[in-house]
């Protein structure tokens, strides 16, 4: 677990990472060099989750080591199971990263929503909706292991 507790927002009490594969974790169905071995450390803080359409069919390859629950989502309403998996988990205990439209819905369900910008770019109203914008994965994930910088941004 990961206990964050922001003055003035909120005490995140966080089981879970709930992340978008393509755009997010991997750029063009590969994962993105680094991070495999922050996903590894936060592995043992949380239970890790990867939800992805899979469009390039590699995304259980590239996962092959890393601890974490993957599943594959249907075609249609992708956004809505994304958003039923995380309240599934229950909601508050949830911290979610992704960048993408069929992401707004996880996003702003978790305790804390973290949208990713990156190589693909990221769905511009969810910058608007998400709690925090980092530029990377590797500096979200890396947030994650120090969460007084969390703190720092998002007390009053």
């Amino acid at each position: 677990m990961i206990t964050i507790d922001i003055p003035e927002f909120k005490k995140i009490e966080a089981n879970h990472l709930v992340l978008d594969f393509n755009g997010t974790l991997a750029v063009d169905g590969k994962l993105i060099e680094g991070t495999r071995p922050l996903l590894k450390s936060l592995g043992h803080e949380l239970i890790i989750h990867v939800l992805t359409a899979d469009t390039f069919g590699t995304s259980k390859n590239e996962l092959i080591d890393i601890n974490c629950k993957h599943v594959i989502l249907r075609p249609s309403q992708q956004d809505k199971q994304k958003e039923h998996y995380v309240i599934s988990l229950g909601k508050e205990h949830v911290i979610a990263i992704g960048n993408g439209v069929n992401d707004r819905l996880m996003l702003t369900q978790a305790a804390l929503g973290i949208v990713i910008i990156q190589q693909e770019g990221a769905f511009g109203k969810l910058i608007c909706e998400a709690d925090m914008v980092c530029l990377t994965i590797l500096d979200a994930l890396t947030l994650l292991l120090n969460p007084l910088r969390i703190i720092a941004t998002l007390r009053n």
